[in-house]
């Protein structure tokens, strides 16, 4: 009979099992990752670099590919650009796709403030932007902080002028301004989500009149010369932006014993990152591996750039062709036969908020990878719900790997829910699990993840690329 101790699962604590060269490892990947953090804040960013970093390590663009009509091996990688916020990566496998791919997936929006399309107004001698918030967000998180702006202005020709307001450390930065305490009697007896509205998070971006005292609103048209005089811009452009505005600042070592990172966007960028990095690690592989980078996932992966556009199934078609593979029949093979890690972070417990989590089954930091076999919100409403046999199947892989997990649900039964892509893939009825690092202030402008499991999950990651 086997020893109890051995019946019972304890979950690991990755601080304890690591070498000093592990930490090592753990602390120079972190400062990869911060680097990234820092300077990607956007959708267009991430690809953007992503691309920048796969073409370097041999990636190809399939566009390039489709036209010079050539030939794709086994090795081959190639990557496919949807409108520079949406990105796949494959290494091409040895063994006919309709086997199947091994599939990463994760978002690289979140949430935050977007300009309206007509932004720019003056009152009382200030200048504001009016913004319409993205995604769940706590508006009252949002004011009294410096923000920064991010995104792209295309003029009218075509030509596309990339913004970025608040990084540089002699940028200024702007920000939205909260009710003083001493008047805020009524205020403070409002319900939480209602202590700052939507139409309340106006940006204030100037007080200095332009010179001509004749111009009509001057601290506006001071504002539009600065922009002017710096990217070009007209009112008008406004209307053909993107401009999103977003936590200034660097990510940050979080804690005295630096063990965590603190930065914006790590959901769902944390996985994104990790994803990557396990991908650029495989050379050459059996079955196809490929990583999705999505964009509106935050708003319901909705739009040419969410997970629900035909996008992927499309860049899956061509790569076959190329191959010469390809029929609409192998196609549904080859989707079907995949298997994939829904990228994507959980909540990880708080001993702040103990109330909304139920200990058994929930996240910790420092405990490895977090597999969600359901999301969704109460009776698993709109979730993916993993089959057990694929479970099983990454049971033996992460143990193979020396790979520290843990499993987890999205809180309470009854407390909310939320959900990821997971459920759109696996429509193609193909394997589908999320799997992703527990956050603390999930959504909110500054959110908190541990090295340890950043470090596990490209561990992970890279174990289910390389042996699933």
């Amino acid at each position: 009979m086997e020893n109890n101790m051995n019946l019972s699962k304890k979950y690991e604590y990755a601080w304890d099992k690591y070498s000093k060269e592990d930490i090592e490892k753990v602390f120079e990947l972190s400062d990869r990752y911060k680097s990234f953090m820092s300077r990607c804040k956007t959708e267009r960013e991430c690809v953007s670099e992503f691309i920048s970093i796969a073409e370097k390590s041999g990636y190809k663009n399939i566009e390039t590919l489709i036209k010079e009509n050539k030939r794709l091996k086994s090795g081959d990688k190639v990557y496919a650009n949807n409108m520079n916020k949406t990105l796949a990566l494959f290494v091409i496998g040895s063994e006919p796709f309709e086997k199947g791919m091994k599939i990463l997936g994760a978002h690289v929006d979140s949430p935050r403030l977007d300009l309206k399309q007509n932004p720019l107004y003056e009152d009382t001698d200030l200048a504001m932007f009016e913004t319409h918030y993205y995604g769940g967000i706590k508006k009252y998180q949002w004011v009294t902080i410096p923000l920064a702006i991010h995104g792209v202005v295309v003029k009218k020709d075509g030509k596309i002028i990339n913004i970025v307001i608040g990084e540089h450390e002699n940028d200024p930065v702007i920000g939205i301004s909260d009710l003083l305490v001493h008047l805020s009697a009524d205020q403070l007896q409002k319900k939480l989500d209602k202590g700052i509205e939507g139409e309340d998070l106006n940006i204030l971006v100037g007080s200095i009149p332009i010179e001509d005292k004749n111009v009509k609103e001057r601290v506006k048209a001071n504002i539009l010369k600065i922009l002017n005089d710096k990217y070009g811009m007209v009112e008008e452009d406004f209307v053909s932006a993107e401009l999103e505005v977003v936590p200034a600042g660097t990510a940050r070592d979080y804690g005295l014993d630096r063990s965590m990172v603190l930065a914006y966007g790590q959901d769902d960028r944390v996985c994104a990152y990790t994803s990557f990095e396990a991908l650029m690690k495989i050379q050459n592989t059996d079955k196809t591996c490929a990583a999705i980078f999505v964009d509106k996932e935050e708003i319901g992966s909705v739009g040419a750039t969410g997970m629900h556009s035909k996008f992927f199934e499309n860049v899956v078609a061509e790569l076959m062709e190329l191959s010469g593979e390809y029929s609409s029949l192998k196609l549904r093979r080859t989707l079907s036969n995949s298997k994939m890690l829904s990228s994507d972070v959980s909540a990880a417990y708080d001993p702040n908020f103990p109330s909304v989590m139920e200990r058994k089954n929930a996240a910790y930091f420092g405990k490895g990878i977090v597999f969600n076999k359901y999301t969704g919100a109460r009776g698993k409403s709109g979730c993916n719900d993993a089959n057990p046999e694929f479970i099983a199947e990454l049971r033996a892989i992460m143990e193979k790997h020396g790979v520290v997990w843990q499993t987890a649900e999205l809180g309470k039964v009854d407390q909310g829910g939320g959900g990821t892509i997971a459920y759109i893939l696996a429509e193609y009825n193909m394997q589908v699990i999320d799997c992703g690092i527990a956050l603390h202030n999930m959504h909110a402008p500054w959110e908190i993840a541990s090295k340890a499991d950043i470090y596990e999950a490209v561990k992970a990651y890279y174990a289910f690329l390389k042996e699933s």
